[in-house]
């Protein structure tokens, strides 16, 4: 059998057919090489915007993704272990406080999170207004903390997930972040590299959420579940609003300071609570 090119999947993707699980392994195997070029991919981002995906190219691209990489293997940490990821919102730093209250109550999180996407900021730009905090460690070094401490955020290293760590930029330059498939197996192909027993999903919808009405945000949750279950993993979602931000802090070293007062019990100020309160 001849294999496709590269020109000619992403042909076949452009003009609605359904992509084998060896043509997606194809591109992102050649992504993450060097042999498939960013305007290559970008040409089949956009035609997976516009084309979509059906179920079984959705678990493809999750797998294609994940396996990039190394998968984490966390058996030395005691445990079931979970994470929670919220495909973001304005104000959103709810993963910085509450990723060491669940540690606190035994359960361990190891988390590899992201940076911003779209208009939404992301938990390791938050957490790097911190200064000298490091969000680029080491696998060795992640697994030992979440050992150790219970909870570890990171970035994507260059052994987790790296296509996903080049198709996520390049989502963000192209229009194409509002893509159902394409958010699926970015998120569970981070998270299901580190290793985790189970996750929490938080998905917005709203004026300040990529997913604007009910419908497509639920349409997401399903899909999310869907594939998180046939990966063998405990996958929950929850509907959340995003129609104002969350807390009263915006901006990444704002949220931040908001999120660890809140760990010490401490509300925001009046001041700052009347300065956030909407207009009437």
């Amino acid at each position: 059998m001849i294999e496709s090119s590269i020109v000619e999947i992403i042909a076949a993707k452009r003009d609605g057919q359904e992509l084998s699980a060896a043509e997606i392994g194809r591109v992102i195997g050649g992504l993450a090489s060097g042999a498939v070029a960013d305007y290559q991919m970008t040409a089949f981002l956009m035609a997976t915007f516009f084309r979509g995906m059906s179920d079984a190219e959705t678990v493809a691209l999750t797998e294609a993704m994940l396996h990039s990489g190394k998968v984490l293997d966390l058996g030395s940490v005691p445990g079931f272990k979970v994470d929670k990821h919220s495909t973001g919102g304005v104000g959103d730093k709810v993963s910085i406080a509450l990723a060491p209250l669940v540690a606190a109550c035994g359960v361990p999180v190891p988390m590899v999170s992201g940076r911003g996407l779209g208009h939404t900021g992301g938990t390791l730009d938050k957490l790097e207004a911190i200064p000298g905090f490091r969000t680029n460690l080491s696998t060795d070094d992640f697994v030992r903390i979440v050992r150790e401490v219970g909870t570890c955020m990171i970035g994507q290293t260059k052994d987790v997930a790296p296509a996903d760590k080049k198709i996520y930029a390049l989502r963000d330059v192209t229009a194409t972040v509002e893509c159902i498939p394409l958010i699926v197996a970015s998120i569970l192909s981070k998270k299901l590299a580190e290793g985790i027993d189970g996750l929490v999903l938080d998905v917005k919808v709203g004026s300040g959420a990529f997913m604007k009405d009910e419908a497509h945000a639920r349409e997401l949750a399903t899909a999310l579940v869907r594939v998180g279950t046939r990966a063998r993993k405990r996958v929950v979602a929850r509907l959340t609003e995003m129609d104002a931000p969350l807390g009263v802090a915006v901006g990444n070293a704002n949220e931040t300071r908001e999120a660890l007062r809140s760990r010490r019990c401490k509300r925001p100020s009046t001041r700052a609570r009347r300065c956030a309160s909407p207009r009437r």
